[in-house]
């Protein structure tokens, strides 16, 4: 199965601190060890790079350069899908939903991708299977924190 990586499920798995990293890093090893192909984008590469600097460091966004980019593939985003998340975006008129999110949304809908790793409600809401389950918001799915 084919599951999209977000950038709360990868923040969780790289903070230590984070009130979901726990299940997250378990929801990580349990991907791993099923060998799933990890999907993501090229926005929310951008997005978590952004937020494992402020947050972690520079040490942490080396962690994610060498320790887990390599086992994403990558979907770069193109102008055709950007259009179209931005139109979703727009449409939605939500402060608590960002664009990043839309596009990861179109990416799965484009790609026929069903899961997502993300602490971000927002993917249940949309119809999407997400791992790990929701057990209460940590840090990382807040409004305006990823």
């Amino acid at each position: 199965m084919t599951t999209l990586v977000d950038t709360s499920g990868l923040l969780a798995v790289l903070d230590s601190d984070d009130a979901g990293h726990a299940r997250a890093a378990r929801a990580w090893a349990d991907l791993l060890r099923a060998d799933e192909q990890l999907v993501t984008s090229s926005s929310i590469l951008v997005e978590v790079y952004a937020l494992t600097q402020r947050r972690l460091g520079m040490e942490a966004v080396r962690v994610l350069a060498t320790d887990f980019e390599p086992l994403l593939d990558v979907v770069w985003v193109d102008a055709e899908v950007h259009a179209a998340a931005l139109g979703a975006f727009l449409a939605a008129g939500q402060r608590a939903l960002s664009l990043v999110d839309c596009t990861s949304f179109e990416v799965m809908r484009r790609s026929g991708i069903r899961r997502a790793f993300t602490l971000d409600a927002d993917f249940a809401r949309q119809g999407f299977e997400v791992v790990p389950r929701s057990r209460g918001a940590s840090a990382s799915e807040r409004p305006g924190t990823a």
